[in-house]
């Protein structure tokens, strides 16, 4: 069984002569293990399809299932919390709360989880991603890498099934990118997650599973 599985979804916006196909018809499903690399140009739908499959904004038409489960019948608060379960988000910008240090961005997590799973090792995320030097750091005193680093540790630290990641290395350096997908095929192909990559440096998608390419609101894959 999928992880995830889009069944016919698209995403309408306006009426009439203003109607935006912002993302045509679409099936698409993601397996524990898998890593998924989808690019394409600015505006081709990339950023829709990411925030329809993370139950972040409704589809127009469509179904997506969640382990098997319909999410287009939930209420909202039934989703939020299985987005909180099942999820982790690792977007362009950042999204750390700036009066919160690394080390409390994790202590925020363990406040707001209601889940019994185990997480993933706080210490070891620190080190794999080089940050034991500026867990006492807020946001504001760490360089553009380090922030996104640390929002890869928090969205990681959940233990999520799910990681869906939009431009995670547009802040790093050729060097630090490609760590950043070295730990993301890890953590899918050993921890047995199921994750997506979005990205403009076509360099990176040699390391995923599969690539598709996002183009006008469609979706085609390309291996």
């Amino acid at each position: 069984m999928s992880l995830i599985e889009m069944i016919n979804v698209n995403r309408q916006y306006g009426s009439g002569r203003t109607l935006v196909e912002a993302l045509h018809p679409t099936n698409f499903s993601l397996n524990s293990g898998e890593f998924i690399g989808i690019y394409g140009p600015s505006g081709s739908g990339k950023t829709t399809f990411l925030t329809i499959l993370g139950l972040l904004q409704s589809p127009t038409q469509g179904k997506i299932l969640v382990n098997g489960k319909d999410t287009t019948k939930m209420n909202s608060r039934t989703k939020t919390d299985l987005r909180f379960d099942q999820f982790g988000f690792v977007l362009q910008a950042s999204n750390l709360i700036p009066f919160l240090t690394v080390k409390e961005q994790f202590k925020l997590v363990d406040k707001l989880s209601t889940s019994k799973k185990e997480k993933m090792n706080r210490n070891t995320l620190l080190h794999l991603l080089d940050l034991q030097s500026v867990v006492n750091n807020y946001p504001s005193n760490l360089s553009g890498g380090e922030r996104q680093r640390a929002a890869i540790a928090r969205a990681l630290y959940n233990n999520p099934n799910i990681i869906l990641a939009d431009e995670p290395t547009a802040s790093l350096d050729s060097s630090r990118a490609q760590q950043v997908v070295e730990f993301l095929t890890q953590i899918a192909h050993e921890s047995q997650k199921g994750v997506i990559m979005i990205t403009h440096d076509t360099r990176l998608l040699a390391a995923t599973d599969h690539v598709y390419e996002m183009r006008d609101g469609y979706l085609n894959q390309q291996r």
